[in-house]
């Protein structure tokens, strides 16, 4: 019986099962595909947070303690790999003369480096002129002394006489922050930037030097074997802060370990759990949509199963009989989707990551597989086995024989106790409550193994999302229970005489189409959401990489030069619209030191990108023009507004160095706005300025960059033409290298592979919801159009008909899912605020993308329709006769 059964379905149930099957085939793959991409997404995060790192321990050898016996102990210590002795001294500055001009540094810092140092640590140190060894000067510190290779300097050392050497090479510091580190300080005690004046000597050179000087120290830095750490970034932190805490309890007061790979990964745990909050909220959604989207699948046939029952039962079948067919029905839905799903999600990595694994480890992805699976399986029993079940039990033989309509005249309970509204104000008060000024989505503070996400805030957008479905629901039943005349009137183009009629059907089949159409707009809704999120992070990140930057390409002129705002003229190379001066200074307000920029109103904006968004008090071209208007007008930031209690027009005096006399002049100006962020600016406090005030209050029109408008393209190739110009004179940065330095490690995994996955799914979903359930439900009405044409319908009539349910179907479904959309979308962004940097002004509106999925759902339902309207040309006899 049950094979017999089994090939009955396939022979006259094959539309339905293949619906039914899509479904759960959807889910399936789309909870595979991004279960695996975020098991990868997360290993990778751990792999570069530890590749970013030149020296993963700087071990602080402690005042009294004898450094080879802390070297020998952290050579010891399970994991490291190498372990050499750096030593650190103070100087109190550097001289050179250099073509007959004595030129003189202030404080800085001398290190010794063993041999074989850049051979352990090759990303600590750059070679950008001269010799890989010897005596090496700094970037920085070659500018200020006008210094190049086979120069002489002076080392002016605090207890000892200056000591002259030999320049043998010009180097940079890719990662002068954490080498220059206060070990064991926290981080708001570090130093705000690291010495400007450095020099590397050899070991046996510097141990000479710093014969009888004060201010001498050790370090010990090593390289770790981090191949054995944890995939999950949080996992692999508490590993790493584990063995630096062992170390130090080992040393017994000797050493202080500064753990820059645990830094780097405490950062990229963080980001770790953004990854997992952008899966949930973007990607659950759509395995729920397919899982809704085989329920109404099942249930555009479910009166058909009922009928099929109740004929059953009449022919004597027993209640178990019955549910081993229904659980068949279920298996081979179960089976087969979940195993075409796994097939898609399988070439889904091969086409986008070139691996069916996602880039995941085989167990980390065979377990993913393995939960999609059962997910699958789950949902084919809810949507087949569990109706069954429950009709055996409250249906009778005689109700299995009446339409659903007739049997069911109630509203829904939701409806009756307004569950929809009551979902969308919690959804209203969560929003306002997880959107509120301080409000932290992940809290993970700094050195502490365990992280937080405050989950409750998923709540605002699922709320919103459930509630707006039932919303619709409620108002699509409305809209059809009474207003059957002017649903008349709208399709009587299509339906001539028949249109009463047509209007009649659709507010009898109120509920399965009410479904229909909520089904389509959350699919839609769910599509734009996730397209604009990304197009919104895309757009953000690019903003953020301009502001670090500044421009397409910045020339950075060292601190203390004097370069006049004309040498920008000598940076127009081919390919260079506007050359953009701008100051760099430093100023005090009260005790407080910040940085003051100075720039020209009128043409700031012909370099680089001022948006409304970083100012208050008025728009960029406002604050802008203020400045022009009043010279001494200044723009702070919000925390000096707050530290100084400042009203606008309040007079703030500054002090800053006069060129002329180098000492501190008080210089007065008016409060006229705020500026949030500004371009190469810091992102805590600093003032914004008129640059021709600046220079006459100081005596000095020196520039501390130059902002170059490429017109967005060509950036590495000027910015290397550039380099190749000025030498060692100046820092040449490009938008494009700055793009792969301000990301952070979930932008370095690129989020456009967790996107892609959902905006082709989201593509599938919306054509499935508005298409496959049309499809379904007409099949389920061929008797319906049977009996219309022996009372005397026309094929034309019949084809309008099902195109004015089809065109209803689109409008409604498109219509509130565009709203539902843009709501979920205003609102995910305000949620997720920790993932942009800066917070975005407005949304970034994909429109192509939105266009082809709103067509591919169209395109969908208009399918359904034709080949439904086909159907009904059989004729009426054959087709009774097959039903």
């Amino acid at each position: 019986m049950i094979a017999a059964w089994a090939r009955g379905l396939a022979r006259h149930r094959a539309g339905r099962l293949l619906a039914a099957l899509t479904g759960i085939a959807l889910a399936v793959a789309l909870v595979a595909a991004l279960g695996s991409f975020l098991t990868a997404s997360k290993a990778t995060m751990t792999q570069r947070a530890v590749r970013s790192v030149a020296v993963d321990w700087q071990v602080q050898v402690q005042p009294g303690a004898d450094p080879n016996s802390v070297l020998s102990l952290v050579g010891r210590a399970p994991g490291t790999r190498a372990a050499l002795p750096v030593g650190f001294a103070h100087t109190n500055g550097f001289t050179a003369r250099v073509q007959g001009s004595t030129q003189t540094t202030g404080p800085g810092m001398a290190l010794g480096l063993p041999d074989g140092y850049r051979t352990r640590f090759p990303d600590a140190i750059r070679t950008l002129s001269g010799s890989a060894t010897g005596v090496l000067l700094a970037q920085q510190t070659a500018s200020n002394l006008h210094a190049a290779p086979g120069d002489t300097i002076g080392i002016q050392l605090p207890g000892a006489a200056p000591r002259q050497v030999k320049v043998d090479g010009v180097v940079d510091l890719p990662q002068a922050d954490s080498l220059f580190q206060t070990v064991g300080a926290p981080s708001q005690s570090q130093p705000t930037a690291p010495p400007d004046n450095v020099v590397l000597l050899p070991a046996a050179q510097f141990a000479s030097l710093t014969r009888g000087a004060t201010g001498v120290t050790t370090q010990i830095h090593a390289t770790r074997d981090n191949t054995r750490l944890p995939s999950d970034p949080a996992a692999a932190y508490t590993s790493v802060t584990g063995a630096a805490h062992n170390l130090e309890a080992r040393s017994a007061g000797t050493a202080l370990v500064g753990d820059n790979v645990g830094a780097a990964l405490d950062s990229a745990r963080q980001d770790a759990l953004y990854a997992q909050i952008l899966f949930l909220f973007l990607g659950l959604p759509g395995g729920v949509l397919a899982a809704a989207l085989t329920v109404a699948v099942a249930s555009a046939g479910g009166e058909r199963r009922r009928q099929e029952q109740g004929l059953l039962r009449l022919r004597g079948l027993r209640p178990r009989q019955i549910t081993a067919l229904a659980g068949l029905e279920a298996a081979l839905i179960g089976l087969l989707g979940g195993l075409a799903g796994l097939g898609i999600a399988a070439l889904t990595g091969r086409l986008a990551f070139g691996t069916a694994s996602f880039g995941a480890s085989a167990g980390s992805w065979s377990v993913w597989y393995a939960v999609a699976f059962v997910l699958g399986a789950a949902v084919a029993a809810g949507a087949v086995l569990v109706p069954a079940l429950r009709d055996l039990r409250a249906v009778t033989v005689a109700d299995t024989r009446k339409q659903e309509d007739v049997r069911r005249s109630r509203s829904p309970w939701w409806m009756r106790y307004g569950l929809d509204f009551a979902l969308l104000i919690g959804s209203w008060l969560v929003f306002r409550a997880s959107s509120a000024n301080q409000y932290a989505l992940v809290l993970a503070p700094e050195g502490v193994p365990s992280i937080s996400v405050s989950y409750w805030a998923f709540l605002g957008p699922a709320l919103l999302w459930i509630g707006a479905a039932l919303l619709l629901w409620r108002l699509t039943l409305l809209a059809l229970a009474h207003g059957r005349p002017a649903l008349a009137r709208l399709v009587r183009p299509l339906t001539a005489t028949l249109a009463g009629t047509t209007a009649a059907v659709l507010a009898r089949r109120r509920r399965p189409f009410a479904r229909s159409v909520v089904l389509l707009a959350l699919a839609v809704s769910f599509a734009i959401s996730t397209a604009v999120f990304n197009a919104t992070y895309h757009q953000q990140a690019e903003v953020d990489a301009r502001l670090t930057n500044g421009a397409d390409v910045t020339v950075t002129e060292p601190p203390g030069t004097q370069v006049p705002p004309t040498a920008g003229n000598s940076l127009k190379l081919s390919g260079v619209r506007h050359a953009e001066p701008l100051q760099h200074r430093f100023a005090y307000v009260g005790s407080d030191l910040q940085d003051l920029y100075g720039v020209r109103p009128d043409t700031i904006a012909k370099a680089t990108s001022l948006q409304d968004a970083y100012f208050a008090g008025g728009t960029a071209h406002q604050l802008m023009r203020r400045l022009a208007q009043r010279p001494d007008n200044l723009l702070v930031s919000v925390e000096t507004v707050n530290d100084f209690q400042l009203s606008p027009g309040d007079t703030l005096n500054l002090r800053i160095q006069d060129a002329r006399t180098k000492a501190l002049r008080t210089v007065p100006f008016h409060y006229a706005g705020i500026a949030k962020e500004f371009p190469t600016a810091p992102k805590d406090s600093f003032f914004v300025a008129n640059a021709s005030y600046i220079a006459k209050a100081t005596g000095s029109d020196a520039v501390g960059a130059f902002l170059l408008d490429t017109g967005g393209t060509n950036q590495p190739q000027i910015a290397g033409q550039l380099r190749k110009q000025l030498g060692t004179r100046a820092t040449v940065t490009d938008l494009t290298q700055t793009r792969g330095t301000v990301g952070t490690s979930l932008t370095s995994v690129d989020l456009a592979g967790l996107t892609r996955i959902e905006l082709a799914f989201a593509v599938l979903l919306a054509a499935g919801s508005g298409g496959l359930v049309l499809a379904l439900g007409l099949a389920e009405r061929r008797r319906t159009f049977a009996i219309a044409t022996v009372l005397g319908a026309q094929p034309r009539h019949l084809r309008g008909m099902v195109l004015s349910e089809a065109l209803l179907l689109a409008a409604g479904g498109l219509a509130g899912g565009a709203l539902i959309g843009w709501a979920l979308s205003e609102m995910l962004v305000k949620v997720l605020t920790g993932v942009f940097d800066p917070p975005p002004a407005a949304l970034s509106i994909p429109g192509v993308y939105l266009a082809l999925t709103g067509a591919a759902a169209l395109a969908a339902v208009l399918a359904a329709a034709l080949n439904g309207s086909r159907g009904s040309h059989r004729p009426a006899v054959e087709e009774l006769r097959d039903l």
